[in-house]
């Protein structure tokens, strides 16, 4: 009797591993689903390998290295119907738009991304934008994320091997379309703006890089986040708090010397009473003379902190902007994969401009494109980056949702309980019937 159940036992077993076998296709045969010609058989080929994790993209990449470094080649050779398959594909697996160039895994769940940085011990990198990175119409800023840093050979290198990557979306990107009447449509997005968060595994912010940054200036501050979640790391709440509050003061204190050092290098003055020191324990700021309550409050607190970015700030106008960005177009400057991203999405349209050669304009067009992201780098850095150094010495302990909806509200200007982002307002006449706004 013993003997017949063990048998009838390990028959069970067998079967159960048969079912097992039959059920999960061969990884190969998988990847190449993918790009199946049936729909159906395609869609589903692609949610199996997308909740694989990073080994399904990773897979694929495998699978498909001759089509996509022939790809990454030759930004300029037409697309294939295969191609197309296979970029979308790609795209749905990683949840990036154009991930054929960057090969990031995004998590779309911070929970799941959580569970990923504790079981390899990085950090998550959490990007918060409006509408979906996987989407062609998602912010501006994220758009340009996907070209000047995501598919940059050295920032997305970092990206994939040093962080847990995760992306939520704040709300729908608005759109606008101008209809010329004739047959021609510009449509374009509007308003809306986006963030890194550097966040330790359990979800906790430590960084935050708002808006547009060069990829050289980019990797910088993704090394800086990283070293400062090791040295963190597996430390009691008040010696990690005492690591961050001097590393926040640090930066704050090297953004303003810097920015006072660009004002001098194009001609300007620092403001009167504007004292930097400068040792082995770092930079220091000294504003004198600076008036203090004897009420220690947290506004106070934060006037001191922000004075040094708030004096600089006066005095620094478009021109001097403009001038400060010129100084630092190396941290602006793109590779060769990101220009090739760029070559293949405007080709079609530079080659149909008539009157102009193609090389010609491109050129025309990366330099302005450039320069653009030079001035976003200077603009974000010594005017967004100072408040939030700011917003994190002075409110301890903030969770990545409390910390969002205040950057999104009082450094964006677009806070969540505004429908239309700045873009209506009731006490402006704009001589349409109900102010042109729809609810459909």
């Amino acid at each position: 009797m013993k003997a017949r159940f063990s048998s009838f036992f390990l028959l069970l077993l067998v079967l159960a591993f048969a079912q097992a076998t039959i059920a999960a296709p061969n990884p190969e045969v998988l990847a190449r689903n993918v790009i199946s010609e049936n729909p159906a058989e395609a869609n589903r080929a692609v949610a199996e390998v997308r909740a694989m994790g990073p080994a399904g993209l990773d897979l694929l990449f495998h699978t498909y290295a001759r089509e996509i470094n022939a790809q990454v080649s030759n930004p300029l050779q037409p697309a294939t119907l295969e191609w197309q398959r296979l970029s979308e594909a790609l795209d749905s697996v990683s949840q990036q738009k154009n991930s054929y160039l960057s090969g990031l895994y995004w998590y779309t769940d911070l929970d799941q991304a959580k569970e990923a940085a504790r079981a390899t011990g990085k950090p998550i990198l959490s990007l918060h934008l409006l509408g979906k990175l996987s989407e062609e119409f998602s912010c501006t800023n994220s758009r340009f994320f996907r070209t000047i840093l995501y598919s940059n050979a050295e920032v997305s290198k970092i990206l994939r091997e040093h962080f847990i990557l995760h992306w939520q979306s704040e709300r729908p990107a608005p759109r606008v379309t101008i209809d010329f009447g004739d047959g021609r449509k510009l449509e374009r997005t509007v308003t809306g703006n986006s963030i890194h968060y550097i966040l330790d595994i359990d979800g906790r912010p430590i960084e935050a890089v708002p808006g547009v940054y060069g990829p050289q200036a980019f990797a910088r501050k993704l090394a800086a986040s990283e070293q400062l979640f090791k040295a963190i790391k597996g430390k009691v709440d008040a010696d990690r708090q005492l690591l961050l509050d001097n590393y926040y003061r640090e930066q704050n204190n090297q953004i303003a010397f810097q920015w006072a050092e660009d004002i001098k290098k194009i001609g300007g003055k620092t403001p009167q009473g504007f004292v930097f020191s400068n040792d082995d324990k770092g930079v220091a700021i000294t504003i004198m003379p600076m008036a203090m309550s004897k009420a220690v409050t947290e506004t106070s607190i934060l006037r001191s902190i922000t004075a040094g970015a708030d004096a600089l700030g006066r005095i620094t106008d478009e021109t001097a902007w403009t001038k400060i960005a010129l100084s630092h177009l190396e941290d602006a400057r793109l590779d060769e994969q990101s220009i090739g991203l760029i070559k293949r999405q405007t080709q079609e349209l530079l080659r149909s401009t008539k009157g102009a050669s193609f090389d010609g304009l491109m050129m025309s067009q990366l330099q302005k494109f450039q320069s653009s992201i030079a001035l976003d780098t200077v603009r974000n850095d010594y005017l967004m980056h100072t408040k939030l150094y700011a917003w994190l010495l002075t409110n301890r302990n903030l969770n990545v949702e409390i910390l969002n909806r205040k950057v999104y509200a009082e450094l964006f200007l677009t806070p969540a309980t505004d429908p239309w982002l700045g873009l209506y307002s009731p006490d402006v006449y704009t001589a349409i019937e109900g102010g042109g706004l729809s609810r459909n």
